[in-house]
């Protein structure tokens, strides 16, 4: 009886030991989360920590619109960027593993998912070529013969100085998928009576077959995104439905974007003569100005199709043929007509353009004189989508209601990713990745 007691009490305390570890952990864990996004730490997300790097572009090869996912034995992403201090620096890369969430993943080692050298030196560079604005471009291809990925999931792509990883350039997410599963998808009109005019609502099933899944709802996680802004995305969603071998995820007014409309956009392919959108184009002492003309909010306006690019850009230019070296940059200023002022809150040029962020050199500022909001940014030739944002003092969400409107027939893309974590796994696998548009849903 004596011996029964006392396993049981070291059974007690194993179980207390093993929990008060676990919240320890949580707590590191939230700490990390709250480090990852101070301005002196790495931030786990698309990130440029020096002014003079620009123009930074990160897809599959070939294809400029694409969001930053490969399968684990196929495929290549490439990174682009331009240094404005146009000289040979020593930039380095290195990979960093993440959970679902954009944690780093704690339980393995760059030994377990990098194949090949943990860092490497960036070797590819130009300087660019007839431009006003000098500027070094780099790029980088990834997987490559020094550096590839052993495992699937979400991955930190980090560009630093010679002065070591703490003295960081840039930041860019990607994911590296292994399929197992098959994701159907479709993009419906929202659900809810007073949504359903302005919204978007994604449901989609999970087939499994051959793939066995024991406890869909602790295994499983699954994220959804509206075109290229993880800001926006659900994360952590649950099936509905389980079924043999099939999930079910058809809930009603609950995966739901703004439709908003189709974005604004800029052509600033040429310096040579004016685009649409242009009022003037000169040529300063420090490079090229340009003044577009004033736009007004689009609220009140009736939906219009327009062929869009989803809020991305594309670095192109129409006056020379090499595009990353050859097009040049120039300081754009952008109005946005307001009869009065805004009260409470600030009013932000938003898209890829920002990295889908609220960032201080895109936000507005209200010029009586002209009644409308300026800003002037410096952006290579290339074509842009954009809308304007306004965010109320009290929030960091972006509203659109009183500058762009929303409508459920707007065009979209949306990508499905479902990350899966085995019992006793020390990391989060990407089993499967889709992506669809509301019109051209197949």
């Amino acid at each position: 009886m004596k011996k029964i007691l006392l396993i049981i009490i070291l059974i007690s305390c194993s179980i207390s030991i093993f929990a008060q570890k676990n919240k320890k952990k949580k707590k590191e864990k939230e700490k990390i989360k709250e480090e990852y996004v101070d301005e002196d730490f790495i931030r786990f997300n698309d990130h440029i920590y020096k002014d003079y790097i620009k123009s930074v572009k990160f897809h599959i090869i070939g294809a400029d619109l694409t969001l930053p996912i490969i399968d684990l034995s196929d495929g290549q992403l490439v990174l682009s960027f331009d240094d404005l201090e146009a000289d040979v620096k020593n930039f380095y890369y290195t990979i960093v593993h993440c959970d679902k969430d954009w944690t780093p993943s704690e339980d393995i080692s760059p030994m377990d998912y990098i194949d090949g050298f943990s860092e490497e030196k960036l070797e590819i560079y130009r300087f660019s070529s007839s431009t006003t604005q000098p500027y070094t471009h780099y790029d980088l291809a990834i997987p490559n013969e020094d550096m590839s990925f052993k495992l699937s999931g979400n991955y930190i792509l980090k560009i630093y100085t010679d002065k070591g990883e703490d003295d960081l350039v840039l930041t860019r997410r990607f994911v590296v998928v292994d399929s197992k599963v098959k994701i159907d998808a479709q993009v419906n009109r929202a659900y809810e009576i007073g949504k359903m005019e302005t919204h978007q609502e994604i449901d989609f099933v999970i087939d499994h077959k051959g793939f066995e899944i024991n406890n869909p709802k602790q295994n499983l996680s699954v994220t959804v995104m509206q075109n290229s802004n993880w800001q926006t995305a659900y994360n952590n969603v649950e099936p509905l439905f389980i079924k043999t071998e099939r999930l079910e995820y058809d809930y009603q007014g609950k995966i739901v974007f703004e439709g908003l409309k189709e974005y604004r956009y800029l052509d600033l392919r040429s310096f040579r003569f004016r685009t649409d959108k242009v009022k003037d184009i000169y040529e300063g002492p420090y490079g090229f100005d340009v003044e577009l003309i004033g736009e007004r909010d689009r609220s009140v306006k009736p939906y219009l199709f327009e062929i869009d690019i989803n809020g991305n850009f594309i670095i192109e230019t129409g006056d020379f043929d090499e595009h990353d070296i050859e097009s040049d940059y120039a300081l754009v200023t952008f109005y946005l007509s307001k009869d009065q002022v805004f009260e409470n809150g600030q009013v932000y040029l938003y898209g890829k353009i920002s990295d889908w962020q609220l960032k201080d050199e895109f936000k507005m500022t209200y010029n009586e004189k002209i009644n409308a909001y300026s800003t002037k940014v410096f952006l290579k030739q290339g074509f842009y989508n954009y809308v304007y944002a306004f965010v109320p003092n009290d929030s960091e969400t972006p509203d659109f209601s009183d500058t762009e409107g929303s409508h459920h027939e707007a065009e979209n893309d949306y990508s499905i990713i479902v990350y899966y974590r085995d019992f006793g796994s020390r990391y989060d696998e990407v089993i499967g990745v889709k992506t669809i548009n509301s019109i051209q849903q197949n």
